[in-house]
């Protein structure tokens, strides 16, 4: 009897041996399978970043240059995460043509663990697209009005950019110096805020509209001057209008668009003066069009748009 006994036992250990193993075996492939699948969304979220900003930096270039924005697209990837090839980059239209850049990456991810089961790697993808396009509402806009006559303005298909030019800063109409109120608020701010609009720009979004005169000259300020010292050598966004209305307090212009000026040096007199510099292309922050706009000036907002 001691003899049967003993066998039991031993049967049982054996038995419990067997069993253990199997749970240890799926408990480390589960542990294993928990590693590597964190392992592959790291880098499935790594690769989708680098897409979205290969895709920005490509749309940096377009609508007018999608060659270039295929190479800066390339070579943004190429510099960070890899996983993007030119077989992987497209244009479309979505307001106009060539103005949305479309990024697929891909890539082989190791499973360390998972080569356990015969495993090797998993290929992760991600998508991008970007788009450039003129802004209907703009932000960080200047409160200088320019004249959509100026002779730079009247290039087609888009403003003569890089040419030394002048904007001057006369009167416009009775008690208007081209200075406009761009918070859409009638009558006059104070010297402080104009040079703060100057020097950084409107802290809003400004849409396409009329907009009051800020009336009187204030070029004499020691605000505006010395935002304008603050601005030489840099980039300044622009509204452009084209019809003007009424007089005094009353005195409004018609905005319907914006032109990046830089800035090389001003002269401010009393009530006038002038601003030297030349108008260029700017990526700027804004709210694009959902459709071609009717008028183009060079600004371009660009965004991520699935």
């Amino acid at each position: 009897m001691n003899n049967h006994l003993s066998l039991f036992r031993r049967s049982e250990r054996a038995q419990s041996l067997v069993i253990t193993l199997v749970f240890m075996t799926a408990l480390i492939g589960m542990a294993a399978a928990v590693l590597d699948v964190g392992s592959w969304y790291r880098a499935d979220r790594k690769l989708q970043a680098n897409a979205d900003a290969a895709a920005l930096a490509g749309a940096h270039e377009l609508p007018e240059r999608p060659t270039q924005a295929q190479d800066s697209a390339l070579d943004y990837a190429n510099r960070n995460d890899g996983g993007v090839a030119p077989s992987g980059i497209k244009f479309r239209q979505t307001a106009v043509p060539n103005d949305t850049i479309e990024i697929t990456a891909e890539r082989p991810t190791p499973g360390f663990f998972a080569k356990m089961f015969g495993l090797d790697s998993v290929q992760v993808r991600a998508k991008a697209v970007a788009r450039a396009g003129a802004p209907n509402q703009a932000r960080w806009a200047a409160p200088i009005g320019v004249d959509v006559k100026h002779p730079l303005l009247q290039c087609t298909p888009l403003p003569c950019f890089n040419q030394n030019t002048t904007l001057d800063l006369t009167k416009t109409g009775p008690g208007a110096f081209r200075l406009v109120n761009i918070d859409e608020s009638r009558g006059g701010v104070s010297p402080a805020i104009l040079g703060d609009w100057i020097r950084r720009g409107f802290d809003g979004y400004m849409p396409l509209n009329w907009y009051f005169s800020d009336p009187g000259a204030r070029f004499n300020s020691s605000h505006v001057k010395g935002a304008l010292d603050d601005r030489i050598g840099t980039e300044m966004l622009f509204p452009v209008y084209t019809d003007t209305r009424a007089g005094g307090a009353n005195f409004e212009y018609f905005v319907i668009g914006w032109v990046g000026f830089h800035l090389d040096s001003y002269e401010a007199k009393g009530n006038g003066g002038v601003l030297k510099g030349h108008f260029t292309q700017v990526i700027w922050e804004g709210i694009m069009n959902e459709s071609a706009p009717e008028n183009d000036f060079g600004v371009r907002s660009v965004g991520l748009i699935e």
